[in-house]
C-alpha cells in the first residue's frame, strides 16, 4: 500500500462528512488534502484510543518530531509514517507551515489535560487548536489569493468543532468529557451530571438550542468574510458548510436528543448536499 492508499483508506473509514467534499478537488490537491486529514485522524486516534494518558504523551511527541523530519528539522532523518510521507510532497506548493500542523497536536493533548472548560473563550482557544488551524491549511491547499480567505477558513473551522461538539455531547460524556461551558451549564440549571448521565430535559434542549444559534451565527460570520474572488476554490469547505449546517437543523428538528444517540445524516444525502453546493458555486 502506498503512502497515499494509506491516507485514502485512513480517510474513507473514518466515515466523516469531509471526504464528500474532498471527491471534487482536483487529484493533486485531493491527494494534498487527504493526507492533511489522515494526519489529523492519526493524532486524534492517538488520543482517543490510548486509555494510559502517560503512554498517548509519548506517541504525540512521537508525532511532534515526525513533523519536525518532515520539514528536515530532525538532524536530517526523514519521516518514516506513510501519512508524512504522503503529506511531506505538499508542504511547499500550498505552504503549509510547520507551527500549524504542531498546534494540531498541542490541540490533542488538550484533552489529556482538562475534560471542562469553565467559559466559551477557553473553549474556543480549544477550537483554535484542533479545528481552526485545521481550516487556514485546509484552505492552503483548496486556494488561496487574499489573506481575508484563511480568516473565513479559521473561522468556518470553529463553526465545524462547535457542529460536532453539540452533535457529539453523550459520546463525550461517556468518555468522561464535558466540552459546553460550565457558565452556560450554569446559565440554563444544566448540572455535569445531567450530562454525564444522559438526563434529557427542557433546561438541556435550551441550552443546546443555544449552542446552536452561537454555532450557527458563526457560520454567517464566515460566510461574511470570504471574498469573491476564492469562493469557488474554497468550495469544499462551503460544501462541508452545507453537510453540517443540515445536520444542526436535524439535530434541533430531533429535539436534541444527542445524549443518548448520534444523529447522522446518510451518505446519500451528504453526497446530494455536497453535488448541490457544488453546482450552485
Amino acid at each position: 500500500m502506498s503512502p497515499d492508499e494509506y491516507c485514502q483508506q485512513k480517510t474513507v473509514q473514518s466515515g466523516s462528512s469531509f471526504y464528500y467534499s474532498f471527491l471534487f478537488l482536483p487529484p493533486e490537491r485531493r491527494r494534498a488534502i487527504t493526507a492533511l486529514y489522515a494526519f489529523c485522524r492519526e493524532v486524534d486516534d492517538t488520543v482517543d484510543e490510548t486509555s494510559d494518558g502517560s503512554v498517548a504523551r509519548i506517541k504525540l511527541a512521537w508525532w511532534r518530531k515526525e513533523v519536525s523530519s518532515m520539514y528536515g528539522a530532525s538532524d536530517g532523518n526523514p519521516p518514516t509514517h506513510p501519512v508524512m510521507l504522503a503529506l511531506q510532497p505538499h508542504l511547499a506548493v500550498y505552504d503549509l507551515k510547520e507551527e500549524h500542523l504542531l498546534a494540531i497536536i498541542d490541540g490533542m493533548e488538550m484533552d489529556l489535560d482538562q475534560s471542562r472548560y469553565l467559559d466559551y473563550p477557553g473553549l474556543r482557544k480549544y477550537c483554535w487548536h484542533v479545528a481552526g488551524v485545521v481550516g487556514i491549511l485546509s484552505a492552503s491547499i483548496f486556494g488561496v489569493t487574499n489573506p481575508r480567505t484563511l480568516e473565513y477558513a479559521e473561522k468556518l473551522g470553529l463553526a465545524f468543532q462547535l457542529t460536532n461538539i453539540i452533535r457529539d455531547v453523550g459520546e463525550d460524556a461517556r468518555k468522561g468529557r464535558i466540552y459546553l461551558p460550565v457558565n452556560e451549564l450554569q446559565q440554563f440549571g444544566v448540572t455535569a451530571a445531567d450530562i454525564l448521565n444522559a438526563r434529557h430535559s427542557d433546561k438541556f434542549e435550551a441550552l443546546m438550542q443555544f449552542q446552536t444559534e452561537r454555532a450557527q451565527g458563526i457560520y454567517d460570520e464566515a460566510f461574511a468574510l470570504l471574498p469573491r474572488a476564492d469562493r469557488r476554490a474554497q468550495r469544499p469547505g462551503l460544501m462541508m458548510a452545507a453537510i453540517y449546517r443540515t445536520l444542526l437543523d436535524e439535530i434541533a428538528r430531533d429535539g436534541y436528543h444527542v445524549l443518548n444517540q448520534k444523529i447522522s445524516l446518510t451518505p446519500l444525502r451528504k453526497l446530494w448536499l455536497a453535488w448541490k453546493t457544488y453546482v450552485k458555486n
